[in-house]
């Protein structure tokens, strides 16, 4: 059994709330990194790019830890939708994103000090949106304000009426930590989970 502290690099409290699921003790501590995208980055690059220099940052902070990071980035075609940030910019995005299929990628990097291992996964969920109207968007952003969600909702709450389907192999990976693989990486370090 891993008797290792376990840190989760994320200010996220969507990933905070995800991973109190195992009931494992846990603490929290923000990567404090640069996250912009790099000239060309495509999202599958940049979200594994960050989750792994998250899990770095907070490591080297906290060297006999098992640290868990993550990151996640939408894309619509070429163009990746992040947190939006502001009413507008979310209001823009899902008018994007209405009738369209978005790729919602969601990486997870996980240093394991102790056993010297690093494990990384990236899960992709293709988010279908149905026809929105202008009303229904806007609606939608004044009632939940999604601000800080990439793609501009909350599919743990009301954002679920936005889609026309959902096609993923780890529902937990669209909110923000896939935990299927989480679990699996954990029980490999040595933490005690079912």
């Amino acid at each position: 059994m891993n008797t290792s502290p376990l840190v989760l690099a994320s200010t996220s409290k969507y990933r905070r709330a995800l991973l109190d699921r195992f009931g494992l003790p846990y603490t929290v501590q923000g990567p404090m990194i640069d996250e912009t995208a790099l000239p060309s980055e495509d999202p599958i690059a940049l979200v594994g790019r960050l989750a792994r220099a998250k899990a770095q940052a907070v490591a080297e902070r906290h060297p006999q830890a098992v640290i868990v990071a993550s990151d996640q980035a939408a894309g619509l075609g070429r163009t990746i939708l992040g947190k939006p940030g502001s009413v507008e910019r979310c209001v823009e995005q899902l008018k994007s994103a209405s009738g369209a299929r978005v790729s919602f990628y969601t990486a997870v990097h996980v240093i394991d000090h102790r056993n010297r291992r690093h494990e990384a996964h990236v899960d992709t969920t293709t988010v279908t949106f149905r026809a929105l109207s202008d009303t229904e968007i806007r609606n939608y952003v004044a009632r939940e304000s999604p601000l800080d969600c990439a793609g501009g909702f909350k599919v743990e709450a009301l954002g679920i009426t936005l889609f026309d389907r959902i096609d993923s192999q780890d529902p937990t990976a669209l909110i923000g930590l896939p935990l299927i693989w989480l679990s699996g990486c954990l029980r490999r370090a040595g933490f005690a989970l079912p």
